[in-house]
């Protein structure tokens, strides 16, 4: 009897522990809530994970598993997640977020869909759609006809961030006889560095208008006159061509001729040679020929397409020709001016064809990697092919981030440039230009460095580490800090701010400071090694109404509008050169 009774005591407490057994080790589905969230970019959310068992005889339980799965994203540009189910919001998108786990019947997950709307905001990473834009400054006003005048858009969201539009708006001019603007897509002359560029044409005023675009069509708009308060320039009045004249080779070598004009009685000069009202000829096209009426060409040196075109003769044959240019004023007044050219049989100058950067790409995966790209020109003669990389001058578009050695003259080879470092995660344009010996013209050419960001997975079997993290920066990492005025006064406001080696009151932004022999600008920049808190102050300004710190800098003090006004911003932005601070001044 007591050996039956010892035998079903030890089954149930068998039975028990099997029981006791199915917990989150043997969960049979996983259900991540909220299933669908929408979110502006740079919001977060707060995923949960529970996990659902119910196989063998007991009832169907349920039990929170948020931190015990494995949270993962298919696309870090829209969204990231935590391993506690943190999702931040990064980029236009929707993904699904999801979290999985060993199960009953071996890995089971569930996720949640995720739509990002808008596009990352200034703000500290605060963004999402346009809700209003201004420009600044809010009006302008030119004396004549040529005269610019560079308009800037900020934008604020929906999160209240502001952020600096000028070359993602669309640009309108409401009259283009009067004045017109540069945006994007615009034709040569126009850039993506001149969006916002106003240009006058004639006397009058035009209303500039820029349209921001939000991801779910909305839009923002702002506008600004800006006034040309003289008629039409003055007409020219003398002629002149430099050089006055060339030698070139039979063998196709050219030569660029510039048409400079002289106008009314100011006596302002002018360079005419790409004019539409300017035409250029050759007295002996066979000799010599000179081009005329181009709007845009292929530069043979550079490849590239360019709107200057006009006076640049050719040698074809031995002998010389007279190359003449032609102004037609707008009263039909003509003037002419004369420039030789001499060709002769001997062999052009050896140019530089062409140059390259190989390899056209190179991705590092930590931290101060390098990579060293190489610099490769093509000559007419041999040897055709040579290597440049020490000889060229390197440039980076992150300088501070992803620096590239570059040579003094004359170039030292012990000390090969084209080598770029890692300081941040991102990616940079390495650029390589050479200068041709014979025409001074220059040649560039393009590569790309990256250093991609990979978080560290502590949940993986095995762990993972992190590449191009965020903390491990060189001390020599600089970024550079932007100051600008997204008020209405544009005439007198100040900012001032200690130097990189905090000696106070040695940085002035704003024409407030013109007094002092600095002639101020709208946007103003200095560089700090990273980690540095640096101190902005606006100091009392008669008629300066300061309306506080708008963008990325926090108040020291209560906002004043009568007094000193400072706040603070640490440069501690890892992975991004640069820095924007805002502030109000009307």
């Amino acid at each position: 009897m007591f050996d039956r009774f010892r035998v079903g005591t030890l089954l149930f407490v068998g039975l028990a522990v099997a029981l006791s057994g199915c917990g989150t080790s043997e969960v049979d589905s996983i259900v991540v809530t909220p299933a669908s969230v929408s979110m502006a970019a740079g919001a977060q959310v707060q995923l949960t994970a529970t996990g659902l068992y119910g196989h063998g005889t007991h009832p169907s339980t349920s039990e929170d598993v948020t931190d015990l799965v494995t949270w993962s994203t298919p696309a870090s540009s829209v969204a990231t997640v935590s391993s506690t189910g943190l999702v931040t919001a990064v980029g236009a998108g929707s993904i699904p977020i999801t979290a999985s786990m060993k199960g009953f019947t071996g890995v089971v997950s569930g996720s949640a869909t995720i739509t990002v709307t808008g596009t990352t905001g200034g703000g500290g990473g605060t963004g999402g759609d346009v809700t209003t834009l201004s420009i600044i400054p809010s009006s302008q006003s030119v004396a004549s006809p040529g005269e610019t005048g560079q308009f800037i858009a900020i934008g604020t969201t929906v999160a209240g961030a502001t952020k600096n539009l000028t070359t993602s708006v669309a640009w309108t001019s409401s009259s283009q006889s009067v004045a017109t603007i540069c945006t994007a897509g615009s034709a040569l002359p126009c850039t993506s560095a001149t969006d916002g560029l106003a240009t006058a044409v004639n006397q009058g005023t035009a209303t500039m208008t820029a349209v921001a675009t939000n991801a779910d069509g909305t839009v923002a708009t702002a506008t600004a006159p800006f006034t040309v308060v003289g008629a039409a320039a003055e007409p020219i009045t003398a002629l002149t061509i430099l050089p006055s004249s060339q030698g070139l080779s039979a063998s196709g070598q050219t030569g660029q001729f510039i048409a400079i004009g002289t106008s009314g009685t100011t006596g302002l000069q002018q360079d005419l040679t790409n004019s539409a009202s300017l035409t250029w000829s050759s007295s002996i096209p066979t000799i010599a020929t000179v081009t005329s009426g181009l709007t845009t060409c292929t530069n043979p040196l550079t490849n590239q397409t360019t709107n200057k075109c006009n006076g640049i003769a050719s040698g074809v044959s031995a002998g010389s020709s007279t190359i003449t240019a032609q102004w037609t004023n707008p009263d039909n007044s003509v003037l002419t001016a004369t420039a030789t050219v001499n060709v002769s049989l001997t062999a052009a100058p050896e140019p530089l064809l062409s140059l390259i950067i190989i390899p056209s790409t190179i991705s590092v995966g930590n931290l101060q990697d390098t990579g060293n790209f190489l610099a490769i020109g093509t000559y007419s003669t041999a040897p055709t092919v040579r290597d440049l990389t020490s000889s060229v001058t390197w440039l980076s578009s992150e300088p501070n981030v992803f620096p590239v050695n570059t040579n003094s003259t004359p170039p030292n080879p012990a000390a090969p440039g084209g080598v770029v470092t890692a300081y941040g995660n991102g990616s940079a344009v390495i650029i390589a230009e050479a200068t041709d010996p014979t025409t001074g013209s220059i040649q560039t050419a393009t590569a790309t460095f990256s250093c991609p960001l990979v978080l560290p997975n502590p949940n993986g079997n095995p762990p993972t580490p992190g590449s191009c993290y965020p903390g491990s920066q060189a001390s020599g990492l600089l970024v550079t800090l932007t100051v600008y005025n997204e008020g209405l006064n544009t005439a007198n406001w100040l900012v001032t701010a200690p130097s990189a080696t905090n000696t106070a009151n040695v940085i002035h932004c704003g024409p407030g400071w013109a007094a002092n022999g600095n002639t101020g600008g709208s946007v103003c920049t200095a560089t700090y090694p990273l980690g540095t808190t640096v101190t902005l102050t606006a100091p009392a300004q008669t008629g300066v109404s300061f309306g506080g710190w708008s963008y990325n800098c926090t108040p020291t003090v209560a906002v004043n509008a009568l007094g000193p006004n400072s706040c603070q911003v640490t440069l501690g932005d890892v992975g991004n050169s640069n820095v924007t601070v805002g502030a109000i001044f009307n």
